[in-house]
């Protein structure tokens, strides 16, 4: 649950703010912020949680991680109060907003922080209290960049009907009366957990602080950030993903019965040229005795073909079938790769011990691949320390040549053929290996019109060696002091590829 107004008193009681400065601002995640403050040789961090249902500002010794990306807000924050000093921090009257007074330079800042459940959030306003940006944008309460925060208005006590501004402060009676309402918890449900902790015999329960408590309580038992909800999503996260791949394997293993079915098909297409003169006109079908079992087989035809027309079909089921049964062995292997993979994802999130890097660890792979931002166009992969680099177009090539490769990179290109660019990038002292070479020279090939002939030459060069075609195509270049390579594609090396690139993505 989030905390009332009497344990946020008690809570900014015993962080004494006032006077502190903001060495930095950390955002974990969309609903948490962390402030790095500093006063009288003491260095403190203040975590500040706007999640539903576990609203709160305490003190936290635990480590607060940072976004693999830099959120929006926080950024915000760190280029107008980082290194501000923090005037005064106090709870408007008891309703659970809190008013920090911040001063930066000549600059003067009022940060209000709004521990409600249902509508959580953080706002910067200058001094006339004119909005500069909030945690979460909301038009439709005129929170968002320009807007104006008015502080509400409330009932001093239940027999008076008179009004003020909640910067002012309640009455002693109205305290006493809230204290009874929203009592300031104890934790003592905590104390059985606390002892059996390996650090608890330095300090007795009794003795911490309401911050601690707070931090202890949280960590393990907030509806939103506690280690059981976000387990409970780790849980509904893995099996969404796990059921997928499962289902995945399942039709690629049943495709592969299929496809060793495929000898047979030979044996159709030899049965009907054999019988041929059998074959009825208008018949689907053609009966004829199986020379290798002296059985009576009915062989599906199509009537409109000739006895050639309908074996040639069977021998290139044949054919596609056989070839498919390695390509089909490889994706088996990646699936149970992935599903290896996800598997010890979901035992690294149950066993990380803190909840914001739980929560982070679940939106990171919770999302899309195609929002992810790419730093390059392309493929790339890491083998043995060596990067390869590689473009499929037209486009990717250009951009590659112009942005992301220089002067002593490798090019690799099919000789004669249309096709992508692929570059291994050099390293100081090093000289290519053969293995990296084919590696290279794999992709180049299934990345150009000579795929399906499975083989092609090769010329490759440094990048500083190539010069553009006058007036040329996109991409368009003529190697100089160029060698030759001949590639035949070799299926194994090229799943392995696809294995190294997948998990280096963590797909």
């Amino acid at each position: 649950m989030s905390l009332n107004c009497n344990e946020i008193n008690l809570s900014l009681s015993e962080l004494d703010l006032e006077g502190s400065f903001i060495q930095d601002i950390i955002q974990p995640g969309f609903d948490t912020l962390a402030l790095y403050t500093y006063k009288n040789s003491t260095a403190k961090t203040v975590l500040i949680c706007t999640a539903q249902k576990s609203c709160r500002i305490n003190e936290t010794r635990r480590k607060i991680p940072k976004n693999e990306k830099p959120l929006r807000f926080m950024e915000f924050l760190k280029s107008r109060i980082r290194g501000a000093k923090i005037v005064s921090c106090r709870q408007l009257g008891l309703e659970r907003i809190i008013k920090m007074e911040l001063t930066h330079g000549d600059e003067s800042y009022i940060m209000y922080i709004r521990l409600w459940s249902n509508a959580g959030n953080i706002i910067l306003c200058d001094s006339a209290k004119k909005i500069l940006d909030t945690m979460f944008r909301r038009p439709g309460k005129d929170e968002i960049t320009g807007g104006i925060f008015h502080e509400p208005e409330f009932i001093l006590n239940d027999h008076t009907s008179d009004q003020k501004s909640e910067s002012q402060d309640y009455s002693s009676a109205d305290q006493k009366s809230s204290v009874k309402k929203f009592p300031v918890r104890d934790f003592l449900e905590l104390k059985t957990e606390y002892d059996a902790l390996p650090d608890s015999k330095y300090k007795k329960f009794e003795d911490l602080s309401f911050n601690e408590k707070l931090d202890l309580f949280y960590s393990e038992h907030a509806e939103t950030l506690s280690r059981e909800a976000l387990l409970e999503k780790c849980e509904k996260w893995f099996n969404e993903h796990h059921t997928k791949l499962i289902s995945a394997l399942s039709k690629l293993e049943e495709k592969r019965k299929q496809f060793s079915l495929a000898p047979q098909k030979k044996h159709y297409g030899d049965l009907i040229m054999t019988f041929a003169s059998q074959m009825q006109p208008d018949s689907n079908f053609i009966e004829c005795t199986d020379y290798e079992t002296n059985e009576t087989l009915r062989i599906k035809i199509d009537p409109k073909k000739s006895a050639h027309e309908n074996a040639q079909f069977y021998y290139e089921s044949y054919k596609k079938e056989i070839s498919g049964l390695e390509q089909l062995d490889q994706d088996i292997q990646l699936t149970k790769d992935k599903i290896s993979r996800l598997e010890k994802e979901y035992d690294s999130m149950k066993n990380e011990p803190n909840p914001v890097r739980i929560e982070q660890m679940i939106r990171k792979d919770s999302k899309p691949k195609q929002q992810e931002k790419k730093t390059h166009p392309g493929l790339d992969y890491t083998v043995d320390g060596w990067y390869i680099l590689v473009g499929r177009d037209a486009n990717e090539n250009d951009e590659l040549l112009r942005r992301h490769v220089r002067g002593s990179d490798m090019w690799f290109h099919t000789r004669d053929c249309p096709g992508g660019y692929v570059f291994v990038k050099y390293r100081a002292g090093k000289t290519i290996p053969l293995e990296i070479m084919l590696y290279a020279g794999n992709l180049a090939v299934y990345y150009s019109k000579a795929r399906k002939a499975g083989k092609a030459d090769l010329y490759y060069t440094q990048v500083k060696y190539l010069r553009r075609a006058k007036n040329g195509p996109k991409g368009l270049v003529l190697p100089t002091q160029e060698k030759n390579l001949n590639i035949i594609l070799d299926s194994k090396l090229l799943a392995k590829l696809e294995v190294l690139r997948q998990e280096q993505e963590g797909i």
